[in-house]
C-alpha cells in the first residue's frame, strides 16, 4: 500500500533542497514514497507530478491531496502536522535564526552555488579554481558558520535541526571539491554528513 506522503525529487538526486526534505522526512520517522522526476525543460511527463506541482519545482511533497513545494515550507509543514523529533527548535528565537539561515543559503552566495554546484558533491569535483566573486562568497559563508558555531557544539543549537543539514551542505560544496575549509567547520560538516538520514541521500544510486 502506498504511503500517505509522496516526495518528488530530481532524477539525478543532486538538488540540495530535495535532500533537505528527504532528510527531514527520515529524521521524523515518516513513511513516504520517493518519486524521481526528470525536470529538464520540456521533459516533465509524470502525470502525478504535473497534477500537484503546477510550478514544476522540486522538491514537492504530496500529502493526502495537499501538495506543497519549496523545501523550507515543506519542513515547517512537517513539524506543524506530524509528531516525532522536531526539525526546528522549540525556542521562537532559535527557530527564527534557523529559518534566517535557510533563507540566506537559498537566496545569497550565488557565485559559490554556481561554481560549486552540488554535482561536485554527488557526481564529480570541478577542476576550476574559484573566481574572486565565489571566493568572497565562500569567505562570507565560513565567517557566518564560524560565528553561528562559536559555542563549540556539534550543531547550531542544543539539539540538531534541519538548518544544520543546509549549512553543512553549503560547506560540503567546498570540502568535497578540495577547497580550503577551516578544520572546525570541516569537522562540523563531516559530522552532519555522518547522520544516517544524510548518508541515505549521499549514497543514493544515481543515473550514470
Amino acid at each position: 500500500m502506498s504511503a500517505a506522503l509522496t516526495l518528488f525529487v530530481d532524477a539525478g538526486y543532486a538538488s540540495p533542497w530535495a535532500m533537505s526534505v528527504y532528510v527531514g522526512l527520515l529524521e521524523k520517522g515518516l513513511d513516504f514514497d520517493l518519486v524521481p522526476v526528470d525536470i529538464e525543460p520540456g521533459a516533465i511527463r509524470d502525470p502525478r507530478f504535473l497534477a500537484c506541482a503546477p510550478t514544476g519545482r522540486v522538491p514537492t511533497l504530496r500529502h493526502e491531496g495537499f501538495a506543497l513545494a519549496e523545501s523550507s515550507a515543506i519542513t515547517e509543514y512537517l513539524d506543524d502536522v506530524f509528531d516525532g523529533p522536531r526539525l526546528y527548535p522549540e525556542s521562537p528565537r532559535e527557530r527564527a535564526v534557523a529559518r534566517q539561515l535557510q533563507a540566506w543559503v537559498r537566496s545569497d552566495l550565488g557565485a559559490l552555488r554556481a561554481e560549486r554546484p552540488t554535482e561536485v558533491i554527488f557526481v564529480a569535483p570541478s577542476d576550476a579554481a574559484l573566481s574572486p566573486q565565489a571566493r568572497v562568497a565562500a569567505d562570507r559563508l565560513m565567517a557566518a558558520a564560524d560565528a553561528l558555531l562559536a559555542h563549540g557544539r556539534g550543531q547550531l543549537f542544543a539539539q540538531w535541526c534541519i538548518a544544520d543539514l543546509d549549512l553543512a551542505l553549503m560547506l560540503q560544496r567546498l570540502l568535497a571539491n578540495g577547497d580550503a575549509v577551516p578544520p572546525r567547520l570541516a569537522d562540523y560538516a563531516r559530522g552532519q554528513w555522518a547522520r544516517p538520514a544524510a548518508r541515505r541521500w549521499v549514497e543514493m544510486q544515481r543515473p550514470g
